[in-house]
């Protein structure tokens, strides 16, 4: 045999092998009544959702990894048509969009992947993510039986299949994806849809199956998805929950760790005693796979949020915060809740539960096969705690909490009492370093352009009557100039003394901003409850001509509901003249319109900062609408988190190095009705808990550490209302101090029970742990062992106190990176005899 033949011998063997190492690695992912069956075995799987293009590539393998250490198996995303094909048939995986790198992160890290392809996703994101050219198909009707849009989706649901195969990405392949999702919510609007949905759910499901994944496929919230479809619960509690058929498994796609921000809009909030509630409800009630939505929430760079009015930041209250920090206590006692499920797998799995009642609002459910057994003990009231009988033992249940008792004897935890650490973050400002020695800039640091009122490119366009603005712009950008000139006469009433001309100007939204012979007479917004904007104007015109430039914009396109691509925007009129003297109105809604297709500075990409036509004079305009600015700047030190800090300022866009950050709104003052605490117990919704209202809705852009270099790094701002750029800072995330607080009457940490089949526990314990891996803890703001009050960042002693809780927790604590101190009058003393004590402990790291 020759040199040539024993190489491609050497070759078809290793080609070989790594073809079988494939194969040997790919798992059988089913299903049954109880469970996803993976590799013959039923799983108890604990999901979260991170989106891949709301963070950047060098975060991700810090996200995955705090998920992993959170307890989660699975990470489930979205698929974004609108940013993978943004032209039609032209596909982009690159940086933020490399779903593939994402996945295999995932799986490299260990855990398996859920992808959600839609691809319709809601997900508060442009378009529900549909392309918008999408819409100009002709005889086109989104997600119904229509054949337009059937063989679209069709094509890009194969190709990011094809994708995911030809990367071997699927379980069946050797690769994380264990399950995937077609269509979104259906459910909810179908019936706005008549009888041709029921045919359109059933051809979903025969086309994704015949894709041949070799994984299970869901639809969630759809009642009626077709076999082998699992269908599944979306929503904050879904215990209740029951599959359409009984060979499928309880599955919860997405529990709402909190909610989304809204400009306008206050923050919400929710408490993590209930998160855990409803979780511990879901797999007590026999739940088997349970993901969290969002579990890192990210940012909506660039023009990708919905709504609209949706805001930038899309932090969601979840686990992982925007930023890329674990939120605690919610990250830890959620991690403490996984870790006792995970305990009680073997029973779960292996029978159906026994329910039974303890008394009103009290119930027990137990999972016992042979040896194992693991029981559930829930208080669902809202109001008042209770000690009940169980086994023989008496517990106590607080109000609104479950007890997971991994052996049917001993509580592990209750959802309801935390002893993960608490941490209090804070930014730390500095002003945006400017470097003024760069030639296109003065000694503010800052150079600008004038973005020109009304007409000024080429590409404008004259038509009568007023335009819709969607249909117009096709999204290329949020702006459309309405432009029309109208000559008055020296006799007329619009110009006589105290006439009080107005102008009314009625839009679909989101905003507007009305300029009468290149000045700027007022504004206008929307709001996520209702898009429409209506303008009362007082004017003042001169005889002959006058210019009235109307600049509509949108905020995100519409999202969620039944036939949303209908939802219009812009200015739909009527526009009207108005003299308030004499009643005389005059309507310009039917004449001739020019129309501009978004900014100048959009077309001479500005956001780059390169423009030749930079000025930089002594005077820098400020509080000036349709202003772009640029300035160039250093990096903060360090390696925390930062964010620019938009206070004061009004409404517009930013780009760092040429990336967008997003849209800024801080002018939007949050409406809602906030209180300063939040009862955990009963029902929660998006607005029970809610904070920051009367102030802006979002003041602080993150900006990724990968995007800035050390120096040299280019800021570009696009103002539409008028602010003072020179007012700009940088604020870094930082954790102030660590705090927990643990009674006598907790449970220990989850980890400090044996492995053994027979539990045993040590009592209760209080950690902490610096969070950075270089920081210790260098001293001790608060300790208190006996009745201490208040929470972290205002702990004050109570009627009793230890004389030596400092002292002890000092010595323990100050020099490490962690300290862990047993909660106990054996280590402490009695300062109360008779009384419940617990310790609280405020510490800070360096």
């Amino acid at each position: 045999m020759g040199r040539v033949q024993s190489a491609v011998v050497v070759v078809l063997l290793v080609l070989g092998v790594l073809a079988s190492s494939s194969l040997a690695n790919a798992a059988n992912v089913t299903y049954d009544h109880r469970a996803l069956v993976i590799d013959g075995k039923r799983r108890v799987l604990v999901s979260g959702s991170i989106h891949y293009p709301r963070s950047t590539p060098e975060m991700w393998p810090d996200l995955i990894q705090k998920s992993k250490e959170g307890g989660l198996d699975v990470i489930e995303t979205y698929v974004f048509w609108n940013l993978h094909e943004p032209v039609r048939n032209q596909y982009d995986f690159e940086g933020r969009k490399d779903l593939v790198k994402f996945i295999k992160l995932v799986g490299a890290a260990g855990l398996y992947v859920h992808v959600r392809i839609g691809p319709y996703v809601c997900a508060e994101w442009n378009y529900g993510g549909f392309p918008v050219w999408l819409h100009f198909i002709p005889g086109i009707k989104f997600r119904t039986d229509n054949e337009p849009f059937k063989a679209e989706m069709k094509r890009f649901t194969a190709k990011i299949v094809d994708v995911l195969k030809q990367e071997k990405l699927y379980a069946s392949l050797g690769g994380p994806v264990i399950l995937s999702q077609i269509e979104n919510e259906y459910g909810n609007v179908q019936s706005a849809f008549g009888s041709a949905a029921k045919s359109y759910v059933q051809w979903a499901a025969t086309m994704a199956t015949s894709l041949n994944t070799g994984v299970p496929w869901v639809m969630c919230n759809q009642p009626d998805a077709p076999d082998p479809i699992i269908n599944t619960c979306n929503g904050f509690y879904c215990d209740q929950f029951t599959p359409n058929s009984k060979n499928k498994p309880k599955m919860w796609t997405e529990n709402w760790s909190g909610w989304f921000l809204s400009f306008g809009g206050a923050s919400p909030y929710r408490p993590v005693e209930d998160l855990a509630f409803a979780v511990a409800r879901f797999y007590q009630n026999g739940g088997t796979f349970q993901n969290y939505y969002m579990y890192h929430g990210g940012t909506n760079f660039g023009r990708t949020t919905g709504g609209p009015f949706i805001a930038t930041s899309y932090d969601y209250d979840a686990p992982i915060d925007e930023y890329g920090l674990v939120r605690q206590p919610k990250w830890g006692h959620l991690k403490e809740v996984h870790k006792a499920i995970k305990m009680c797998e073997e029973a779960l799995v292996s029978t159906e539960p026994a329910v039974s009642s303890l008394g009103q609002n009290l119930e027990a459910t137990v999972y016992k096969s042979g040896s194992q057994c693991s029981a559930f003990l829930a208080n669902v009231d809202t109001q008042s705690d209770a000690t009940v009988s169980f086994n023989g033992n008496s517990y106590h249940l607080p109000a609104w909490s479950v007890s997971i008792l991994p052996d049917c004897k001993n509580v592990v935890l209750n959802t309801a009492k935390i002893n993960s650490v608490t941490m209090r973050p804070s930014f730390s400002h500095q002003p945006l370093k400017v470097d003024v020695s760069a030639s296109e800039a003065f000694d503010s640091g800052w150079s600008w352009i004038d973005e020109p009122v009304g007409i000024s490119k080429d590409d404008s366009f004259a038509k009568l009557g007023l335009s819709e603005q969607i249909n117009t712009t096709a999204d290329k950008s949020d702006y459309l100039w309405y432009s029309l000139s109208t000559d008055i006469k020296g006799d007329e009433p619009f110009l006589e003394n105290g006439s009080g001309t107005v102008l009314h100007v009625e839009s679909l939204g989101h905003a507007l901003h009305a300029f009468v012979n290149r000045k700027l007479a007022g504004s206008g917004r929307g709001s996520s409850d209702n898009s429409k904007v209506t303008l009362e104007i007082p004017v003042t015109l001169v005889p002959g001509k006058n210019t009235i430039d109307l600049l509509s914009l949108t905020v995100g396109l519409q999202n969620y509901g039944a036939f949303f691509e209908t939802k219009g925007a812009g200015i739909t009129g009527p526009v009207k003249l108005e003299s308030q003297k004499n009643g005389i109105t005059v309507d310009l809604s039917s004449g001739q319109w020019t129309y501009q297709i978004g900014l100048e500075g959009e077309d001479l990409g500005l956001s780059s900062g390169s423009s030749s036509q930079w000025l930089s004079q002594p005077s820098l305009p400020k509080n000036k609408p349709l202003t772009w600015y640029k300035t160039t700047f250093d990096a903060p030190a360090g390696s925390d988190p930062v964010a620019l800090d938009f206070t004061g300022f009004g409404k517009g866009e930013a780009w760092v190095n040429g990336q967008s950050i997003g849209r800024y709104w801080p002018s939007y003052t949050a409406s809602g009705r906030c209180t300063t605490y939040c009862n955990y117990k009963g029902a929660y919704s998006a607005s029970k808990c809610l904070k920051n209202c009367g102030k802006p809705s979002q003041t602080l852009y993150h900006v990724p550490r990968s995007w800035l270099k050390p120096t040299g790094n280019t800021l570009v701002l696009f103002e539409e209302i008028g602010s003072d750029p020179t007012r700009l800072s940088f604020a870094s995330k930082q954790i102030e101090s660590l705090c927990s607080h643990v009674s006598e009457s907790h449970p220990p940490p989850v980890d400090m029970w044996s492995s053994d089949s027979k539990l045993e526990k040590s009592g209760p314990v209080l950690s902490l742990e610096c969070p950075s891996p270089n920081q210790v803890i260098s001293s001790i703001k608060f300790a208190s062992f006996g009745t201490p009050l208040g929470t972290c960042g205002s702990f004050s002693h109570g009627q009793c106190s230890s004389k030596n809780a400092l002292s002890i927790v000092q010595k323990a604590c100050i020099g490490s990176k962690s300290c862990s101190i047993q909660v106990s009058i054996k280590a402490f003393g009695d300062p109360c005899r008779g009384k419940t004590k617990s310790l609280a402990v405020e510490a800070f790291c360096e």
